[in-house]
């Protein structure tokens, strides 16, 4: 059977060798022989509740000059608000915006640490969603569609191009302490792709970070002997039922989840020793502060976790919710502060740590949200949802330095070419050497993948 599989698989072409590659123990593949790879691995850093572009990256002097006015784009166009916006009246920014760095970007007062990091990122100002609904906006920025279901980026480059490291997960989530994101795990799940492709879930802040690794404490009549008897025979029995049923994905997730906590019992507790870590760099990530400390502690354990062996390693701003997220419906003035705040010196931190270790030439890092937010005011200032522009930046391999791609209108209301996730994914699958065009996988009859039908990468912002 193992044969015939093989030979089918190989001669599908695009990915099925590749994955096939993958479960026979290939450390590492190329999805795309004509691409050579500048990517190796990748932090994707999230900000669950959609970022305010206006208050942050992409400066509109319009909008001081219209403040209060009702919100007119011309043409007859009907306004919608998804909650709601009495009076569509214009809002300007409370924030005070400044010139950085040589290539000259606006940068909000709410960011002081990353402004002074702008050289070193790649902003995609014409980022759009098809929806302004959190939930759905999640699932389309992390998975191509807008519907629950779907393999998320990381579980596709998993599936791709396996682990660097069988010690480590290929693909690991650090959500914010304060919770999960909107559609939790759904975010970071395998869709259709065999489940072991999908997020490892870590939670650093807790006094068991890797849930069920180890027995429980109150278990004391399991030893070392018995737990290593048990593990041989579950590990058996599973084998023979997978012989009979061969291809069962969800048996061999279970085998390969048994496997990787075997060894990740050793790699676990050294990969979240951030003891370990000089007193600078702590500092640099903000442990020493209480407010920058949580987010801080995640980015750099996913420095040390890339450093590792991670291929892929999500990081969580914003729990899900109607506070202690990026989701500032209120006032923007108080709100976007206090959230901005958390991730600014530790993100900046992240920066500098990757770029002195010299991690920038095949590491890519990537800044994003699921939408934006309206140009006219909310409630006592705050802003409604808007799937017509927002920002991403990347930095790292393989992307020109301090550059930007297209841009929003004048109020930062809708992005006239806009630049969708598909675009996105479509360009960080080409620097990790695919064609998102061949990555394949057959489900319900239909050749599924990351980018759907769409997507072209982004030429401009290649080094």
């Amino acid at each position: 059977m193992r044969a015939s599989r093989r030979e089918f698989l190989w001669s599908a072409g695009g990915l099925g060798g590749v994955a096939l590659a993958h479960l026979l123990g290939q450390s590492e593949t190329h999805a795309d022989e004509t691409s050579a790879p500048k990517v190796k691995r990748i932090i994707q850093l999230f900000m669950n509740g959609g970022v305010s572009p206006m208050d942050t990256f992409d400066y509109k002097p319009k909008l001081a000059e219209l403040d209060g006015k009702k919100f007119d784009p011309g043409g007859d166009v009907k306004l919608e608000s998804v909650t709601n916006s009495p009076g569509f009246k214009v809002l300007k920014s409370p924030f005070k915006f400044a010139q950085h760095g040589q290539c000259g970007r606006w940068v909000s007062e709410v960011f002081p640490h990353l402004a002074g990091r702008v050289d070193d990122l790649t902003f995609l100002m014409s980022m759009a969603s098809k929806t302004n609904v959190h939930g759905p906006a999640s699932y389309m920025q992390n998975t191509g569609f807008i519907l629950p279901g779907f393999p998320a980026m990381g579980a596709w480059i998993s599936y791709a191009l396996g682990n660097l490291k069988d010690n480590v997960p290929a693909f690991v989530v650090l959500p914010d302490p304060k919770g999960l994101p909107y559609n939790n795990q759904g975010n970071f799940g395998a869709g259709f792709l065999p489940v072991k492709h999908a997020g490892t879930i870590i939670r650093p802040n807790l006094p068991e970070p890797i849930a069920d690794l180890r027995p429980p404490k109150s278990a004391g009549y399991i030893t070392p002997e018995s737990e290593k008897a048990g593990l041989d025979l579950l590990n058996r029995l599973n084998r023979e039922h997978l012989a009979e049923n061969p291809g069962d994905s969800r048996l061999e997730a279970r085998i390969a989840s048994y496997e990787l906590a075997a060894k990740m019992q050793l790699s676990g507790p050294e990969l979240l020793d951030i003891q370990k870590e000089t007193e600078a760099t702590r500092k640099l990530y903000g442990l020493d502060d209480k407010v920058t400390e949580p987010f801080g502690r995640n980015c750099l354990i996913a420095r040390r976790m890339i450093e590792r062996g991670v291929r892929f390693v999500q990081v969580w701003s914003g729990a899900g919710g109607p506070k202690d997220n990026w989701d500032n419906h209120a006032n923007i003035k108080t709100e976007l502060p206090a959230i901005a705040r958390t991730v600014d010196k530790p993100i900046a931190g992240l920066l500098h740590d990757l770029k002195s270790r010299g991690l920038f030439a095949d590491t890519l890092l990537i800044w994003t949200t699921e939408f934006g937010r309206m140009p006219f005011s909310q409630g006592q200032g705050g802003r409604d949802h808007n799937a017509g522009t927002f920002v991403t930046w990347l930095a790292g391999a393989g992307v020109k330095p301090g550059i930007a791609h297209g841009q929003s209108d004048e109020w930062a209301w809708k992005s006239p070419t806009p630049t969708y996730c598909y675009d996105l994914h479509a360009s960080v699958l080409y620097l990790l050497g695919i064609d998102h065009t061949k990555l394949n996988f057959r489900h319900n009859g239909i050749d599924r993948r990351l980018t759907d039908v769409h997507g072209h990468v982004i030429e401009s912002i290649l080094a």
